[in-house]
This record gives structure tokens, sequence and C-alpha cells, in this order.
């Protein structure tokens, strides 16, 4: 679906540059990860403060830096489990900068209850399209990413919300259905992409095993109805 994560990879050759110099100085992923949380929080107080321009300019940081990591990472050959585990949990937080930024905004201008409101709603509900992302990299499918509204229409809409602060309720409306639809797309497409898989999730073969007792449960039962004469 078209979104404007289609413009991820143009984006991360205009940071060409950048990644070459992290190559040749060796600078780690890790610090890219950094970088782009260190941006979102210098943008949830631009946003708090409607200083637009500025927000823009950091939130663009945050996704440059989120592009970033990945990039360098596969550059210079040292991709790792752990890495991919403190990307997402700096994309989490920045998120969460990102979308607090709004609820300071409402409470500065001193919107109307509903506004707030709306603002922490749309919080949570950014957080619906990460989640059953997450969940079907878990059971096996690809970690999806994009939109219809992802985190860049997300970090989009924020700015527009700190131009015209008057329009926040709607913007966060926009926010809440967007994430909503989203959600259900990768939901959708997380469905079609595990059907007629059968066995155990991914994640759950990595779990530590229950004790015998817990594994037995129901087995018995089975074993029952499978042993001579059980049926007579």
């Amino acid at each position: 679906m078209v979104s404007l994560y289609s413009l991820k990879y143009w984006y991360t050759r205009r940071l060409g540059v950048i990644i070459q110099a992290s190559v040749r100085r060796g600078i780690s992923p890790d610090v890219w990860t950094a970088v782009g949380v260190i941006a979102a929080a210098l943008g949830c107080g631009a946003l708090v403060m409607g200083w637009w321009l500025l927000a823009f300019i950091l939130l663009a940081a945050r996704l440059g830096g989120a592009n970033l990591d990945g990039a360098v990472a596969r550059a210079r050959g040292v991709s790792r489990p752990f890495g991919f585990v403190l990307n997402e949990i700096g994309d989490r937080v920045s998120d969460l900068f990102i979308m607090a930024g709004l609820v300071g905004l409402a409470l500065r201008t001193g919107s109307a209850t509903a506004t707030v409101y709306l603002t922490l709603v749309s919080l949570a509900a950014a957080t619906l399209p990460t989640f059953i992302s997450l969940a079907a990299a878990g059971a096996g499918a690809a970690r999806l990413n994009g939109g219809p509204f992802g985190k860049t229409e997300r970090c989009l809409a924020a700015v527009v919300a700190a131009a015209l602060p008057q329009y926040l309720a709607m913007i966060a409306w926009v926010i809440i259905v967007g994430s909503a639809v989203t959600a259900c797309v990768r939901l959708a497409r997380t469905a079609a992409a595990l059907a007629g898989r059968t066995g155990p999730a991914l994640a759950d073969t990595m779990a530590p095993p229950p004790p015998q007792d817990i594994t037995r449960i129901g087995r018995s039962a089975l074993e029952d109805e499978a042993a001579p004469g059980a049926q007579s």
C-alpha cells in the first residue's frame, strides 16, 4: 500500500555521506539509534511549544536516526539480533515522545478537555500497528512497516498540529482512525501470510518448555481416547 514509508530508501540515499563516514570511523549503529531518540525527545519539546519548523527538523532527524542505525549496521556488517531489539526500543520510545508532544501541546494551549483526551487516545492508538507487526514477527511472518498511516505519517501529523493547534482535535482523530486502519491492514496481511501454517509460533519455539505435568494436561485424555477399548 502506498505511504510515506516508500520514501525511506530515497531518504537513506540522501544520508549516504553519513553512512560512509560512519563506516570509515567505525561508529556503532547504536549511536544512531540514540540520536533518533534524542531528536524525538527534543522534538517533543518543540511540539509542546508549537515551534513547528524546529519540530519538523527534529522529527526529520528522528527518522534519519531510525534509517541510519540499520543502514550503518548493514554497511559495516555488524547486524545482530540484539541490535534489532535496541532499534525497536528506540523506535517505540521515539514514538511515545512524539505523541506525548501532542498531549503537551493540548495542555499548553488550554485545549478543551475532550481534545486532551483525544490526544491521549491517539497516543495509545499509535501503538497498535507496531504491536501487530511485532506479534507477526514473533509468529514467523514478516515484520511489517509502512502505512497507510505509519510513523512517518504520524510525524507529519504532529508537525501540522504544532503549526495549526486549533485543529488539534481533528488531527488527533486522523491519527486514531489512521492507526486503527493501519493496524487492521497489517493484521489482514499477517493472517494471509500465516494462512495454512500449523504448529507453534516461532517465538513459542524459543520459549522455555513448561513443566512436564503441565505438558501432559490434556494429552492424557487423547491417550485414553486412543487406547484399545476406549470406544467400547
